[in-house]
C-alpha cells in the first residue's frame, strides 16, 4: 500500500511539472475524397472555452493567420488556397487597429488536391495562432502525411500516417527535458546575429539551455484572475444599486414603506419578517431579469453584441438619451397601467404574493430612474461573454437596491436621522447624466474604429472628456442650471468636494493631448497609435533577439536578464508595453538594470536548415527562428504562452517566479525588484 501511494505521489509530480504548458486547441486531420481525381485535406479543431483561432488571409501586423504548408509531395497538386469552414467572429482590433476574423468552440479549414494519376504522396502541417483575454499561443503546426494511389475510375486509396513517434511510455518529465535540451544544441549556430559578433560564449550552451522547471515551481507562478471577474461585475453591480438608492424615484419610497410594514401588523417580528420578504423579493426580481437577459441573447451574443459596430453605435444613442433623461430634457417611464395594474392586485391579495407585487410594483414606479443604471450595467457585464454575468450583476444591484428596506425594518430608529427628500436627488441624476455621455463616447469609439471614421481619434476623445468632466464640476459649483433644480446657490461640502474631483480630472487628462499616457483611462480612451500629436516618447528597447548573445553580453557587463517571450501577433504583450512599460520606474528598470532579450515566437526568419527534435516522445521540426524561441520556451521553462516573463541570472537560472499577462504595475516593479535583489546577493 505504501508503494502505491508513493507511485501516485511521483506520478502527481511527474505530470504537474509542465502544469503551464497550455493545449486549449486540438485538431483532428482527415483526407476526404471528392471524386476520382480530387480531394480536401480537412483540419477540424475543438477549441477550449474562452480562446479563439484566428482564421486565414489576415492583414499583414496582425495576428498569426491560418496557413497551409507543404514540406514534400508528389502525384498530387493544389486546388486554390486554404479556405475557412463554418461560423467566423468578424470584428475591430484596437490593438491591431485592423479588422480580425476567428473561430471560437469549432474551427474547419479545408485545401482542395488534385491527383495528377498513380501513386501520390503529401506532407506538410497547418500552422495557425491562437488567443485568449490573457495569452496568445505560439505559431502552432498540426502536421500531416497521406500517400496512397490515384487510378481512374477509383477513388483514391489514401492512406494517413501519423508522425514518427518515439516509443517513451510514461517517462519521468525529467528525463524527457534532458532529452529535449540537448536536442537543443543543434539549434544553437542555426542563426546569427550580425550585432555584437565579436562576443564568445564563455558559459556553456547546454547550461543556458537546461530546464529550469523545477526552479520556477520552487519560486511560485502566476495565477490566473478569471476567477476575480465575477467579483468584480457584482461590486459594480453593488455599487450601481447604491447610486439608484440615492434617486428621486427610489429614496422618498424607503420611509413609507418600511412604515407600512411595521404599521401594518401589530406584531413588530411579523412586520419584520415582511420587511425581510419585501427585499429578498427585490433581489429575486432584478435577479431573474438578469437571468431572462441571458436566456434570449445568449452569453456568446451578449458578447459579440458589445464588439460589434452596429450595436456599439445603439448602446452610444442609448446612454446618450438616458442622459438626456437625467439632465430632464424628459422622463423614461414604463406604461402607467402597468404599475396599476400590479398595484391593485397587490391591494387585493393576501401573505406573500402580496409583499412580492409590492417590490414588483417598486421596480416599475422606479424604472424613470433605475433603467438607465441598470441598462449600463447589462451593457457592460455583456463583454465577459459569461452567461452568469448577467445575474451576478443584477444580484448585487439587487442587495443594494434591498439593503435600505431590511435595515430599517430592524432598526426603526435609523428613519429619523435619514436626509429628507430634496434637490440633492436631482443633483445625483445629472451627475448621472454627465457620467453616461462620458460612457457613451467608449461606444461610439468603437464604431468609429471600425469603420475608419477617425472621428474619435484619442486627441478627440480626451478633448470631450475634458469638457464633459469640466461642465459637471462648474454644475457641482452651482454655475449651471438644469429644468429640475431648485434655486438655492448655496454649495455644501460635499458637493464642493465631487467638483474638486471632477475638475483635477479634466485637468488631469490635459496632457494627454501632446501624447501622455493617462494610465487612469487608458482602458476607454483610443489606442495611442490614432493620436496625431504625441510628444510623449519612453520606450522600452530590447538590446537583443538572440538568446545565446544576449545571455554573454548579460555576463561580460554583470547584469541580470530580463527575457520576453512575445508574438507579433499577441494583443496582450502589446497591451503590456503600452499600459506597463511606459510606467517611469519600470522602463527604467528594464533600461538600467537588465538586459532584456526579447524573443518573438512567431518569427518566420527561417533557420539555416529545419531540425527535428524529439519532444515528449514526438517528432517535431523546427523550421524558423520563432520556432527556435518557442521550443525554448516550452523545454526550459514549461510554458508555451505570450506574453511570457522570467528573469534569469548568469548561468541561466531564475531569480524570481515568472510573470505573465497583469497590468499590475507595481506588482511588476516588485517583480524586477525582487529579482535585480535576488541576483545581487548570488554575486
Amino acid at each position: 500500500m505504501r508503494k502505491i501511494i508513493s507511485f501516485l505521489l511521483l506520478s502527481f509530480v511527474v505530470y504537474t511539472l509542465p502544469a503551464q504548458i497550455k493545449d486549449p486547441v486540438k485538431f483532428k486531420t482527415e483526407l476526404t475524397p471528392l471524386s476520382d481525381t480530387e480531394a480536401e485535406v480537412v483540419f477540424t479543431a475543438a477549441i477550449d472555452k474562452g480562446w479563439h483561432v484566428y482564421s486565414t488571409d489576415l492583414e499583414d501586423g496582425g495576428p498569426i493567420s491560418a496557413t497551409f504548408n507543404v514540406d514534400n509531395k508528389s502525384g498530387v497538386e493544389l486546388v486554390g488556397k486554404l479556405k475557412p469552414v463554418g461560423k467566423e467572429v468578424s470584428t475591430f482590433d484596437k490593438l491591431f487597429e485592423m479588422k480580425v476574423r476567428y473561430f471560437e468552440n469549432t474551427a474547419k479549414f479545408v485545401q482542395k488536391v488534385k491527383f495528377t494519376g498513380g501513386a501520390y504522396a503529401i506532407e506538410g502541417y497547418l500552422e495557425y495562432g491562437a488567443c485568449d483575454d490573457e495569452s496568445c499561443l505560439p505559431p502552432t503546426q498540426v502536421p500531416f502525411k497521406f500517400t496512397g494511389v490515384a487510378k481512374a475510375g477509383n477513388a483514391a486509396a489514401a492512406k494517413m500516417e501519423q508522425p514518427e513517434q518515439k516509443v517513451a511510455e510514461k517517462e519521468n518529465a525529467t528525463t524527457v527535458a534532458s532529452k529535449d535540451s540537448s536536442a537543443m544544441m543543434e539549434l544553437v549556430p542555426a542563426t546569427t546575429t550580425e550585432a555584437v559578433t565579436d562576443i564568445l560564449p564563455a558559459v556553456a550552451s547546454s547550461e543556458l539551455w537546461k530546464p529550469v522547471i523545477s526552479d520556477l515551481q520552487a519560486l511560485g507562478e502566476e495565477h490566473s484572475q478569471e476567477d476575480m471577474s465575477w467579483i468584480y461585475i457584482f461590486i459594480t453591480g453593488f455599487l450601481g444599486g447604491l447610486i439608484a438608492l440615492f434617486t428621486p424615484c427610489v429614496w422618498p419610497i424607503i420611509p413609507m414603506t418600511v412604515s407600512f410594514f411595521l404599521k401594518r401588523s401589530k406584531d413588530k417580528k411579523k412586520g419584520i419578517r415582511d420587511a425581510w420578504t419585501y427585499g429578498a423579493s427585490i433581489v429575486v426580481i432584478y435577479v431573474a431579469l438578469g437571468l431572462a437577459i441571458t436566456l434570449i441573447f445568449g452569453a456568446s451574443a451578449l458578447n459579440a453584441l458589445s464588439t460589434n459596430a452596429i450595436f456599439n453605435i445603439l448602446f452610444f444613442l442609448m446612454l446618450v438619451i438616458f442622459a438626456a433623461s437625467f439632465f430632464g430634457a424628459f422622463e423614461i417611464r414604463l406604461p402607467s397601467k402597468w404599475g396599476n395594474a400590479v398595484d391593485s392586485k397587490a391591494e387585493s391579495t393576501t401573505g406573500l404574493l402580496s409583499i412580492f407585487l409590492m417590490a414588483f410594483t417598486l421596480s416599475l414606479v422606479s424604472f424613470s430612474c433605475t433603467g438607465p443604471i441598470i441598462g449600463f450595467l447589462l451593457v457592460q457585464v455583456s463583454t465577459t461573454g459569461s452567461v452568469a454575468a448577467p445575474a451576478i450583476g443584477m444580484l448585487g444591484f439587487a442587495i443594494a437596491l434591498a439593503l435600505p428596506f431590511t435595515l430599517f425594518a430592524l432598526f426603526p430608529s435609523w428613519l429619523k436621522s435619514m436626509p429628507k427628500s430634496g434637490g440633492w436627488m436631482n443633483v445625483i441624476k445629472v451627475t448621472l447624466g454627465f457620467l453616461e455621455l462620458a460612457f457613451a463616447l467608449k461606444f461610439l469609439s468603437v464604431a468609429d474604429l471600425a469603420y475608419g471614421w477617425r472621428l474619435l481619434d484619442r486627441e478627440t476623445f480626451l478633448a470631450l472628456w475634458i469638457v464633459i468632466f469640466a461642465l459637471l464640476g462648474f454644475y457641482l459649483l452651482g454655475k449651471i442650471k438644469f429644468p429640475h433644480d431648485d434655486d438655492d446657490n448655496k454649495v455644501g461640502v460635499t458637493r464642493f468636494f465631487m467638483a474638486l474631483i471632477s475638475l483635477a480630472f479634466a485637468v488631469y487628462m490635459v496632457p494627454g493631448l501632446w501624447g501622455a499616457p493617462l494610465k487612469a483611462v487608458s482602458a476607454f480612451a483610443p489606442p495611442m497609435q490614432t493620436q496625431d500629436f504625441n510628444l510623449h516618447k519612453n520606450d522600452v528597447h530590447a538590446k537583443f533577439d538572440d538568446y545565446d548573445l544576449g545571455m554573454e553580453y548579460a555576463r561580460l557587463n554583470g547584469k541580470p536578464v530580463m527575457l520576453d517571450f512575445t508574438g507579433y501577433g499577441c494583443v496582450n504583450c502589446r497591451k503590456m508595453e503600452a499600459a506597463v512599460w511606459t510606467d517611469p520606474k519600470v522602463s527604467d528598470l528594464i533600461n538600467n538594470d537588465y538586459v532584456l532579450i526579447t524573443l518573438y515566437v512567431d518569427n518566420k526568419t527561417p533557420l539555416t536548415e529545419p531540425v527535428k527534435i524529439i519532444e515528449n516522445g514526438t517528432e517535431r521540426t523546427l523550421r524558423t527562428v520563432g520556432d527556435k524561441w518557442s521550443y525554448l520556451q516550452r523545454v526550459k521553462f514549461g510554458a508555451n504562452a505570450q506574453p511570457f516573463y522570467v528573469l534569469l541570472d548568469n548561468q541561466g537560472k531564475p531569480l524570481n517566479k515568472s510573470y505573465a499577462y497583469n497590468e499590475d504595475i507595481p506588482k511588476y516593479i516588485e517583480f524586477l525588484q525582487t529579482g535585480l535583489e535576488n541576483y545581487k546577493k548570488g554575486k
